[in-house]
């Protein structure tokens, strides 16, 4: 439970005029419930505000920062292929929140340029999302909250990729009036994500509270006309490279998020009623569960790498290294991924597969786009097996 909070602002109502024409489809009843005003939130400036969390939150948030520091340091070290498994873990996480779900071989198909699972494309997209937030991290600014949204939705919905809701959103029910939630009207998100901005910028407030209370008021906003969850799940992602918690990997913490949604979603709800405690305790809680789950899909690697090497015939050459250490990071390719991303040549390309083949380390797959793909296996369990630890839900 929360602490009794009284200094943190919590949201207020406003009525506001409602003149859609009525919904066609509707029952009668559900028309005559969506006539008239309906109450929009309020959001609060949070620029400033002081908030007051319990001294066992408050450890127990130092402690997992000092955890997600230190995972970043013992497997940093070694980062390739880790980081870029652990942000495609967390943007898959991500999803599986919002109910998009895809095995780890669709998703992988899918970065290739696969289009026959929609989920799978728009999971390849949030990744794309991920990788954004991270590059964009050394400036919190609302042009590039702006660009990481873009490199969401550009795929999926261009029309409202990077841009800022013109329109009511709602959460739950056929209109505002029976809505669970109503975000605040449009004309006021431009001040309210400038003031966000500034609370992110602060330097004067610990760690994971701040990502914590960050990505909760994020989410109240709710500044797009979709995607604002997986967008706000990236921003943290970028917060924590931002204050410098995280150098060289991506902390999954969706996926300690999936361990209970419910209780996430309530956490949500408490901040805006002015409690930024449950928040602040379920991000601690799931930055551990994310980062045991993280150190156990290492070692899952770590031991696919030394495995195949164990099986090779002789001491690999320099191209078969770089080819191993290529299709663990990504465990579906073509030789023309390979070739681009390794340097190596037509011929050493084409040879190395087809020793990892006869090795059972890839496995021709299909054709995307002309081209011939293989995947990885061994790699694709990994992947699927830190998913159900999760507690994300796959289909083939």
């Amino acid at each position: 439970m929360g602490t009794e909070n009284t200094t943190w602002p919590s949201i207020r109502f406003e009525e506001v005029p409602w003149d859609a024409a009525p919904d066609a489809s509707q029952s009668r009843r559900q028309r005559l419930l969506a006539r008239g005003p309906y109450q929009a939130a309020v959001v609060p400036p949070i620029k400033d505000a002081t908030a007051l969390i319990s001294t066992r939150v408050l450890a127990l948030a130092e402690e997992a920062t000092i955890d997600m520091v230190r995972f970043d340091r013992d497997l940093g070290e070694s980062a390739a292929p880790f980081a870029t498994l652990l942000l495609r873990s967390e943007s898959v996480a991500s999803s599986e929140i919002e109910n998009l779900t895809a095995g780890a071989k669709r998703i992988a198909l899918a970065q290739l340029g696969d289009q026959t699972s929609p989920n799978a494309s728009l999971i390849a997209s949030n990744v794309s999302a991920m990788h954004a937030a991270i590059a964009l991290s050394d400036e919190l600014s609302l042009p590039n909250i702006l660009a990481m949204h873009r490199a969401l939705l550009q795929a999926s919905h261009p029309q409202i990729a990077g841009t800022l809701r013109t329109a009511p959103v709602w959460i739950g029910g056929n209109s505002p009036h029976t809505a669970i939630f109503v975000p605040p009207r449009h004309e006021s998100l431009e001040a309210a994500l400038e003031d966000l901005v500034g609370f992110m910028r602060r330097d004067d407030l610990p760690i994971l509270t701040q990502v914590a209370i960050a990505h909760a008021h994020f989410e109240t906003i709710h500044p797009f006309p979709d995607g604002n969850g997986r967008t706000g799940r990236a921003l943290v992602g970028a917060l924590l490279r931002n204050k410098g918690v995280t150098r060289r990997v991506t902390i999954p913490v969706s996926s300690g998020l999936l361990a209970n949604t419910t209780s996430y979603f309530e956490s949500l709800g408490a901040y805006q009623h002015g409690d930024p405690e449950p928040i602040t305790e379920m991000f601690a809680e799931s930055t551990f569960a994310a980062t045991d789950n993280g150190r156990l899909l290492a070692a899952d690697i770590t031991q696919v790498q030394s495995d195949i090497h164990a099986a090779l015939p002789h001491k690999p050459s320099d191209s078969m290294a770089a080819t191993i250490s290529y299709l663990v990071r990504e465990p579906a390719l073509s030789a023309e991924s390979l070739i681009e991303m390794t340097g190596q040549s037509s011929s050493s390309a084409y040879r190395n597969i087809t020793t990892l083949e006869t090795l059972g380390a890839l496995k021709a797959s299909s054709h995307i786009k002309g081209r011939k793909i293989w995947i990885a296996p061994a790699v694709i369990e990994a992947l699927d097996e830190f998913a159900l630890r999760a507690g994300k839900r796959t289909r083939a």
